[in-house]
Order: C-alpha cells, then sequence, then structure tokens
C-alpha cells in the first residue's frame, strides 16, 4: 500500500515538474519573460520578450485647398463715343452780282443798295457786300419811296415824326423825310424804308453822312 501511494506521488510530482517548464523551444505563453537555465551551471537567465516594433502610424497632414474664389472679371463697358456736335451750316457769301444797284457796286466807300420789288436791301463796301440781304418795306402806294441815287444827309438816334406822330429809331437820312428806320415788316411806310431793330442798327452804325444810298425799282 506504501508503495502504492509513493508511487503516485511520484507521478504527480513529476507532472507538477513539466507543467512548470513549458513547451521546449517555445516562447512562454501569454507572451511572458522565456527562462532559460543552464543545468551544468545552474545559472537561469531570462530573456525578456523582444518587442513588437511600433508602427508609427504618420498620419498624412491633410493638404488645405484653399478655395480660391475665381475673381468676377471687370466687365468695364466702353464709353460711348461722343457725338461731334455739328457746326452750323456756314452761310454762303453774299454775291455781289445779285445786288442790282450799279451805282452803289462803283461807289468807292461804304454805299447802300435797295431792290423795291424784291424787298431786299444790302451794305455795300468797295463794291463787295458787308451785309444782307435783309427784308425792308418801303412806302405803301400813293407814298411810293422814290429810285435814284441819293446820299445820306443826317443821322437821328431816337427820331419822332410830327407829321405821323410815331417814332422812328435809328433813322438814317437820304431824301428830306425819307430814311432808314426801325418799322414794322408787314405795314408799309410812307415813304421811308422799314427794317428790323438789328438791321436798322446796322445801317445806323455803318452809313456815314455823304454815303451813296441807291434805290431800284
Amino acid at each position: 500500500m506504501k508503495r502504492f501511494l509513493v508511487g503516485v506521488t511520484a507521478l504527480a510530482t513529476a507532472l507538477v515538474l513539466s507543467a512548470c517548464s513549458g513547451n521546449t523551444g517555445g516562447g512562454a505563453p501569454g507572451g511572458g519573460a522565456v527562462a532559460q537555465g543552464d543545468p551544468a551551471s545552474g545559472t537561469t537567465t531570462t530573456s525578456a520578450p523582444s518587442s513588437a516594433p511600433a508602427t508609427s502610424s504618420s498620419t498624412p497632414t491633410p493638404t488645405s485647398s484653399s478655395s480660391s474664389s475665381s475673381a468676377k472679371p471687370t466687365s468695364s463697358k466702353p464709353k460711348p463715343t461722343p457725338k461731334p456736335t455739328p457746326k452750323p451750316a456756314a452761310k454762303p457769301a453774299a454775291n455781289a452780282a445779285d445786288v442790282p444797284c450799279k451805282a452803289a457796286l462803283a461807289s468807292p466807300g461804304v454805299s447802300a443798295c435797295v431792290d423795291l420789288s424784291a424787298l431786299k436791301t444790302w451794305l455795300l463796301q468797295d463794291g463787295k457786300v458787308i451785309y444782307g440781304p435783309v427784308k425792308q418795306l418801303p412806302g405803301k402806294k400813293g407814298h411810293a419811296t422814290p429810285t435814284g441815287v441819293f446820299h445820306v444827309s443826317a443821322k437821328v438816334k431816337n427820331y419822332h415824326s410830327k407829321e405821323f406822330d410815331a417814332p422812328m429809331p435809328n433813322s438814317v437820312f437820304f431824301l428830306p423825310g425819307i430814311a432808314f428806320h426801325t418799322g414794322s415788316l408787314s405795314v408799309y411806310s410812307h415813304g421811308c424804308i422799314h427794317l428790323a431793330a438789328a438791321a436798322s442798327q446796322k445801317y445806323f452804325t455803318t452809313l456815314q453822312s455823304g454815303d451813296v444810298v441807291q434805290v431800284v425799282a
């Protein structure tokens, strides 16, 4: 009986020793340290398990894609080309050939011509037209303006007719009682030559005593 118990105990002891020693040549289960002993020297060295290489997970730096806002093209509208200001058409130079007063054309210096039928008058200088033609209105029937070649005899800036009780601004007399002056261009006169205000002013400042005035029918 004792031999049986001793045998069982020895077997159990052998099993325990075999379990603690682990597998030959294998690593310690669970990644523990492996004890390697030298039976001759009785020394035991413990080698730490080689640590697994650390995997360096280099997180790539995200490239910041800056959304470049495309600048809107500046739409510069072309400035409209300014239209050239039309120049007033130049009036054709008055032709002396249209003037029917031969004596006035031939007279040196300043002279005046009156065309009764055409209701026109001109100012001349040395045979050239310097003003006109402008509209004039002569004497009415029964008070017709006389025709012929005359000379300026007097000038009165603000003359007043006593006979007809009428103002005669810018009067330039070339016959007694007959003159160029400011008057109506719709009502015939009593023998004078009616002119518009601007024309009568021109005649008053241009004609001088002794200048030729020719009146033709």
